[in-house]
């Protein structure tokens, strides 16, 4: 009987410690009827009921369902079931105690209990050591939410987190720990407090390369993108040394040592980092590592691989890398025979692929020349601009001899496909129509992969979408040869305001500006129309109005109908503008001075088929019309008092393909400009010389050219090079007459026009000068301006936000620029300089807005503030 006991106990014991890592108490309880239970002997029961106590939160069927006990079930008592059950609801994490008991035995069924004690529940949480901006992104991130049950899991899963989001910033020494505190107001409820120390930044000392042959550490370095070795301007460190090896080397008639110990010491001692920092980021450097291996095989290097990587801690601050790498050999390309092309011969697509035999093997250029190349053509685009959709070509290696590769381009032409379904998805606000007339694809069609591309150029210039998110679905159906194409567009705010204040002639000037850019002005007089204005047809409503008080009003509207008729592009544009300068005397009084001037517009613009669809033309008619009394303060020329008509013709032909219009990457914005006068004075017979001021100009005639020429390159990922031009002629039909003081130059400054904007003059900015400033050409005691101007412009453009709701990019820039009085004293050469940097930010319902800091190279006479360090702020683009 002894041994009998002995050997139930080991067995309790061996159980009990078995189920010790996943419960607590894990209890059968049959009363005192101990002869039901042989522990040598289990018995099969069927389960009678399951009981389920000290929930208060969760649903007791879900504790029985995560149990997998259920009611019928047969099981053995003891026995398995009943310690796979608690095993079970203890890898939920839930829970800090579980029982399971029995509560009566009868007739062959036993009914359970299970008794469970809820784990605390989150009250709320906090953090400590941080700032609230960092606390803010890292809530979104570990998305804790009341009520959430406190587990170790929730807990290793913050902390790892919280980590991996400092990792990503450079801070790979962080500590981060979670404090729990009862919640005294809530039973069984707990806060979290997450104590981060973030430490301070861990940065590369050095990055050292082992197996470099054809590439130099400098190349292989450069070939990554974001892992880069720290700053470090140490001007005159080991300079002597440097003497001594140099000079050395010189003796020796070493140049190329001389060259590459001059290099490694700038490389060491001169290397600032300007628009990459030098933090370690482990994911980064994975993928920086595949860009290694990529710009070997660009160099014919195609088995070139990394053979170990090692991270060295050099002290808590800063770490080493060394790469090993090998390179293998160099290939080149041989024989290219095509298989499978019946469309296009051989002898045409080789010459599309544009790689010679011989060429070094890059595998990158087959792929990019084959399938897709952003900056020219490609076998690809040769067939999908002619419907061949399901096109494909795959190049295979058949024959490796030394260094030599030769290729099969193997084709799959397939049918052309015609387009029969185009839908639009996500205009919520812009009415279809608006869409659909600048959409190239169209049923009916041959597909054709540049009409998508347009497509997504022309969705991106009408400023109603999000440019980053304009995507076309493109579902073809092989069975039949066709293909439907779902355009997915997101709405931004396309409305602007202009709300300013800003200070001229001693006083506060007030701006307000409301420019509805996707106004619909037949939905004026429609029920549920006004949200906040009639929009959707994609019409332009400008309203605009200026002030300081009673001395000086301006205000404008104009409107802009971008399909008149609704079947062609033909933009026709209307404005009307009226300005009252004045001492603030009434009408009646007869000290009263003023300056009125009122101006209409009419034009018509019209998009060209050739040279290209990139190509317009526009057409306008401008009546501008001065009428002055015992005004004499600021107008250029006569008494004072009299009128002065300006009626001028103006054609612009341009071409714009630039591929958006908020931050363009890449296209061309360039136009060339005529306006011009009745020559009046050639029909009359008056002596000009002998006329006042107030006669000669009562009908002010000149002609005027202008150019401008806008291109954009990326020439890197998102980093622009924009290089600009402007030019600008005002010419005159009579010599006796001469050029007029309207209309004319002034360049310098911020380019906005605004309260000076009296005369017709045209303001072109350029930055590190005052405003005007480039243009003090007098006539008497006024400033009238140039008639010659030229300015040159080179921007590096980088973005740093691309969110549509705020579009943000930084710039750096050299200007170069002049005006001239006189056309013959134009001299390319003779150009004002400036430098310097900038930011520009679009926000949708403000524009886009900048502020730039810029130094002016060069004095301007007369003017000792006019250059030097300025700062300017611009609207709308003023600045170009």
């Amino acid at each position: 009987m002894i041994r009998r006991l002995g050997e139930i106990f080991s067995k309790i014991l061996v159980v009990g410690f078995l189920c010790m890592p996943f419960i607590s108490v894990a209890q059968i309880d049959i009363g005192d009827d101990l002869s039901k239970i042989n522990y040598d002997h289990p018995v099969d029961y069927y389960i009678g009921g399951i009981e389920v106590e000290g929930v208060k939160y969760f649903d007791k069927n879900v504790i029985i369902m995560l149990s997998q006990l259920e009611v019928g079930e047969r099981i053995k008592v003891p026995g398995e079931a009943i310690t796979s059950a608690i095993r079970k609801l203890w890898s939920q994490g839930l829970f800090d105690n579980i029982k399971i008991t029995a509560s009566k035995i009868e007739g062959g069924k036993i009914y359970l209990k299970l008794y469970v004690q809820e784990r605390p529940r989150l009250s709320k949480f906090s953090f400590d050591g941080i700032r609230k901006s960092e606390a803010d992104d890292i809530r979104e991130k570990i998305n804790l939410t009341r009520g959430d049950v406190v587990t170790d899991h929730l807990m290793i899963r913050t902390i790892n987190i919280i980590k991996d989001y400092y990792a990503d910033k450079g801070f790979l020494n962080a500590d981060v720990s979670i404090r729990e505190k009862p919640d005294k107001t809530q039973e069984n409820f707990e806060e979290l407090v997450v104590k981060i120390r973030k430490k301070k930044k861990v940065r590369i000392e050095y990055i050292d390369i082992v197996g470099n042959k054809d590439l130099s550490d400098d190349a292989v370095k450069g070939a990554m993108k974001e892992t880069k070795v720290k700053g470090n301007f140490n001007p005159l460190d080991s300079i002597g040394p440097l003497i001594i090896n140099l000079g050395g080397d010189a003796l020796r008639f070493k140049f190329k040592k001389f060259r590459d110990d001059l290099l490694d010491y700038f490389t060491e001692n001169y290397r600032v980092r300007l628009f990459k920092g030098s933090k370690y980021i482990e994911t980064n450097y994975k993928d920086d590592l595949d860009l290694i291996v990529a710009k070997y095989n660009k160099k014919g290097y195609r088995d070139a691989h990394i053979t170990g990587d090692s991270i060295i801690r050099v002290n808590d601050q800063n770490i080493g890398i060394k790469i090993f790498l090998e390179e293998g050999n160099k290939y080149y390309f041989r024989n290219i025979a095509w298989v499978g092309n019946t469309v296009y011969s051989s002898a045409f697509l080789s010459t599309v692929l544009g790689i010679q035999k011989g060429d070094v093997y890059n595998k990158e250029l087959l792929e990019t020349n084959l399938n897709f190349n952003p900056n020219g053509f490609d076998v690809s685009s040769l067939y999908m601009d002619n419907g061949y959709l399901f096109f494909n070509a795959t190049p295979v290696e058949v024959y490796v001899e030394n260094d030599s590769i030769d290729m099969e381009i193997r084709i799959y032409e397939g049918d052309q496909a015609r387009i029969r379904n185009v839908t639009v998805r996500g205009n919520d606000k812009t009415n279809d129509h608006v869409i659909i007339r600048e959409l190239r694809t169209r049923p009916g069609q041959l597909f054709s992969r540049s009409d998508i591309i347009r497509t997504q150029r022309e969705l991106a210039n009408l400023r109603y979408f999000n440019a980053e998110t304009i995507t076309p679905n493109i579902k073809p159906d092989p069975a039949n040869g066709t293909v439907d194409i779902e355009w997915d567009v997101e709405e931004t705010s396309a409305d602007q305001i202009e709300l300013s204040g800003g200070w001229g002639y001693g006083r506060i000037i007030g701006t307000l500006g409301l420019s509805f850019n996707n106004f619909s002005i037949k939905s004026l007089f429609k029920k549920g129309a006004w949200r906040p204005v009639p929009s959707g047809d994609g019409q332009k409503l400008s309203l605009r109005f200026q002030t300081y008080g009673k001395g000086y009003m301006n205000w404008s509207i104009s409107f802009t109908e971008p399909w008149l008729g609704g079947k062609k592009p033909n933009a026709l544009t209307v404005s009307y503008y009226h300005s009252l300068y004045s001492n603030g005397y009434p009408k009646s009084d007869t000290n009263r001075s003023s300056f009125v001037t009122d101006g209409i517009t009419i034009g018509i613009g019209k998009r060209l088929t050739w040279p290209d669809d990139f190509f317009t033309l526009y057409n306008g008619v401008n009546v501008l019309l001065y009428k002055l009394q015992n005004y004499g303060t600021i107008f250029p020329v006569g008494s004072g008092t009299g009128s002065y008509n300006n009626i001028s013709y103006e054609v612009i032909l341009g071409r714009n393909s630039v591929s958006q219009p908020i931050y363009p990457r890449n296209g061309s914005d360039i136009s060339v400009g005529l306006e011009m006068t009745p020559p009046y004075s050639l029909f009359s017979n008056k002596d000009y010389s002998d006329l006042t001021d107030d006669e000669r100009y009562k009908w002010i005639e000149y002609y005027k050219i202008k150019v401008k020429a806008y291109w954009y390159f990326e020439f890197f990922d998102k980093l622009v090079l924009a290089a600009k031009f402007r030019f600008g002629y005002l010419g005159h039909y009579n010599e006796e007459l001469g050029t007029t003081p309207f209309e004319r130059f002034f360049l310098g400054g911020d380019g906005l026009t605004g309260y000076y904007n009296y005369d017709g003059r045209e303001v072109i900015a350029m930055r590190g000068y005052e405003n005007e400033s480039i243009s003090a050409y007098y006539r008497g005691a006024k400033n009238i301006g140039g008639t010659v101007f030229t300015r040159n412009t080179l921007e590096i453009r980088y973005p740093l936000s691309l969110n549509p709701s705020s579009t943000i990019y930084g710039l750096a820039f050299v200007e170069a620029g002049n005006t001239w009085l006189q056309p013959q004293g134009f001299d390319p050469f003779d150009l004002k300089r400036s430098a310097g940097v900038g930011i520009r930010v679009y926000l949708p319902m403000f524009g886009m807005l900048g502020l730039d800091w810029a130094y002016g190279f060069d004095p301007i006479p007369g003017w000792p503030s006019a250059s030097g360090s300025h700062f300017h702020f611009s609207m709308n683009q003023s600045l170009d």
